[in-house]
């Protein structure tokens, strides 16, 4: 797949110029993505719960307490809007009303399915914890039965999705560009800190390499 079903709802119409509905875009901003925002409704009530996730080939993999309200709801197959955003910097602009930020972000619609257990669930469980950190997976226990069952998996296929993204400087009105302001991007991004071991670790277990060298990708300009 290519591109992402367009749809009334997943069509970019503010700023359609941002928009971008290739697959491989929306799949590089959930890569690289952490935690999600998921929409939902409960009785007409609105709700928008975030929570940590994965992308596996065509779908996004959402996981919790088998008692969460939220994934409880969902397994009934209502629909969802799951979304994630990338801030790669704040736009500083001469005037206060152009003022914005860089970002990439992905919105997804549909409704999900939950992951029995088996292969299939137990994969996913697997997608989830190497998105967070690639190779970790192998280095721990696997969960035990009663933990598969105190967890449950949704999957939501990537069907209706649209990217929205900005990049470079600001844009100014054309006589604020004579201001003797300061303008431009400030970049941010993801950064590590030093790994704080658990205080019940033994000295002599050292830091996995694939903690010490963890880096996220971010852009700036």
């Amino acid at each position: 797949m290519t591109e992402s079903a367009q749809s009334s709802r997943s069509k970019i119409r503010r700023v359609p110029d941002r928009a971008d509905y290739d697959r491989s875009t929306i799949d590089s901003i959930l890569d690289e993505g952490l935690i999600c925002h998921v929409g939902f409704q409960i009785d007409g009530q609105p709700f928008v719960i975030p929570t940590i996730y994965a992308r596996s080939g065509d779908a996004i993999l959402l996981h919790g307490s088998a008692a969460s309200r939220m994934l409880r709801h969902l397994r009934e197959g209502v629909e969802v809007c799951v979304t994630v955003t990338l801030i790669d910097g704040l736009v500083l602009a001469r005037s206060a009303f152009h003022h914005s930020m860089n970002y990439r972000s992905v919105v997804v619609f549909g409704r999900a399915r939950a992951l029995e257990e088996g292969p299939e669930k137990n994969e996913a469980l697997r997608a989830i914890v190497e998105h967070a950190l690639p190779g970790r997976y192998d280095q721990v226990r696997e969960p035990n039965r009663k933990e598969l069952r105190q967890t449950a998996v949704l999957s939501l296929p990537i069907e209706e999705a649209s990217a929205k993204v900005r990049t470079g400087p600001p844009v100014d009105d054309e006589e604020d560009y004579a201001l003797d302001v300061w303008a431009g991007v400030l970049p941010l991004a993801l950064t590590p800190q030093p790994a704080v071991p658990d205080p019940r670790l033994p000295p002599e277990i050292a830091l996995p390499e694939l903690v010490s060298s963890y880096r996220r990708g971010g852009r700036g300009s």
